[in-house]
């Protein structure tokens, strides 16, 4: 079940928010998690018991570190209990790519191949996992204390709103919710309105853009020309934004609506001015969780400049690795790494100091689209037929027309896309409605209303899209 669905959106969610009201405070939590618990079950039916499986490990793991009187024993105690969350993680989702990697190798020295059947990838397993370990490393460090009541502990991993796309929360930021916390009328109408921008963005923008990109992407090498690369590579920078964003802000909505705040996960990163700077606005969750229990622990930038550089290099690497099986992953992943490592240097300083502005953002999204067309080609080969034709490397292939992939909702995607990629079209609505303020309530509580009617729009848009069956891809299977 993903929240862009007419399942969702006209019966789990209604439901969901009925009950939850009418239930008594006490029993509010059992009831999210039994709500979660179904939401994920819904599409992974008899793989939940592995989450179940997780939730219930982590949550001796953490009853153990926290006990333990000794540091050497807490230390192998943490470690044992990371080192079985990576198990489980690879068992599911690296395991295939392992083997077939293997099998180049055996095959070179003429030894049989290993025969693996192809082994199913949890929703949102990356998640899951990554939000336990934390809390788990948490505790060693003292920065919280162990989750008594395990029906808090299975809330705060398997909580639906951000189960299977994040953000990826911090057990210390949401402790004191799953504890106590109040739903207020501010809250729900915030909650409401971040929801139903998320939507907008997913299912106008991002579901549109889908089209061409995954058209385009699949299409053999020698049937790309320049346009058709371009326009691919494009509308997939921009369905990638949209679709992340656009979760992540309905994921920050619904929590709200039970009384949860989450962390934002995107700062409008395609406005950044380096790729450093891309790095500060990007899917935030992800890039402090990195920094926090992987670069930091790792020296960070405390050692020599090559040290620094080797640390980076091994985080993108691990970056790229988390978001799939596959060497265009790590690739990308890599390729993200070298530029930090570059930004560091001389390199770093002029463009800062000596580049003008608008020429920083061309060299941001230059790297980033290059990124983007290794993050979704479908394997090295594929990512190197769109670069040849997006270079110019390929000949006009005959009965390639644009057209037939540039309709017209594609090309108003586009165009909404550009406009609210960036902070200005935000900062213009918010200027605009401080322009009518509390000395004009009248006016102010018209400004509110007319945005609440826009708003509305988009949202009962996207639900005619999402009725009539329009394409609805869930790109974080792959995660």
């Amino acid at each position: 079940m993903v929240f862009s669905s007419s399942i969702f959106l006209f019966f789990f969610l209604p439901a969901v928010l009925l009950l939850y009201a009418l239930t008594p405070r006490r029993l509010q939590n059992l009831l999210l998690l039994a709500a979660s618990l179904f939401f994920y079950a819904w599409g992974e039916r008899a793989y939940t018991a592995v989450m179940l499986v997780s939730i219930a490990g982590n949550y001796a793991a953490g009853l153990v570190v926290d006990r333990l009187p000794g540091a050497a024993a807490r230390r192998w105690a943490v470690g044992t209990a990371v080192a079985l969350n990576l198990a489980l993680l690879a068992a599911f989702k690296y395991a295939n790519f392992l083997a077939d990697n293997l099998n180049v190798l055996l095959q070179a020295l003429g030894v049989p191949p290993v025969s693996l059947a192809p082994v199913h990838l949890p929703i949102g397993i990356s998640f899951f996992t990554f939000q336990s370990m934390s809390y788990v490393v948490d505790v060693y460090r003292r920065e919280v204390r162990a989750q008594r009541r395990p029906v808090d502990l299975a809330l705060y991993v398997a909580l639906f709103p951000q189960l299977v796309a994040g953000p990826i929360v911090r057990y210390r930021d949401v402790a004191a919710a799953l504890g106590a916390r109040r739903v207020t009328r501010d809250g729900m109408l915030s909650g409401a309105r971040r929801f139903g921008m998320g939507l907008a963005k997913k299912v106008l923008i991002a579901n549109t853009l889908s089209v061409p990109a995954d058209r385009i992407f699949s299409l053999p090498g020698d049937q790309l020309n320049g346009s058709l690369a371009w326009l691919g590579i494009v509308a997939y920078t921009m369905q990638i934004y949209f679709d992340f964003s656009g979760y992540s802000d309905m994921a920050i909505g619904l929590g709200r609506l039970f009384g949860f705040d989450f962390m934002e996960n995107f700062r409008h990163p395609y406005a950044a001015r380096s790729v450093r700077d891309f790095w500060r606005r990007w899917h935030l969750s992800l890039s402090t969780w990195f920094r926090d229990y992987v670069y930091i622990p790792l020296g960070g930038s405390r050692g020599s400049s090559l040290r620094t550089g080797v640390n980076l290099v091994l985080v993108f690497f691990l970056c790229g690795l988390w978001h799939g099986a596959s060497w265009t992953f790590v690739g990308w992943g890599l390729f993200h790494g070298s530029f930090l490592v570059l930004e560091r240097g001389a390199f770093g300083r002029l463009l800062e100091t000596r580049v003008w502005r608008p020429l920083q953002h061309v060299y941001v999204m230059g790297v980033v689209m290059a990124g983007w067309t290794l993050f979704r080609a479908a394997d090295l080969g594929s990512a190197a037929a769109l670069f040849r034709a997006a270079a110019g490397g390929m000949a006009p292939v005959p009965g390639a027309s644009l057209s037939a992939y540039l309709t017209r909702d594609v090309a108003w995607a586009l165009a909404a896309g550009a406009a609210c990629a960036g902070p200005f079209a935000a900062a213009l609505v918010e200027r605009w409605r401080a322009g009518w303020g509390p000395d004009r309530p009248l006016r102010a509580a018209l400004a509110g209303a007319g945005a609440d009617a826009v708003l509305l729009a988009l949202v009962v848009a996207s639900a005619e899209k999402i009725a009539t069956g329009a394409s609805n891809p869930f790109i974080y299977y792959r995660f």
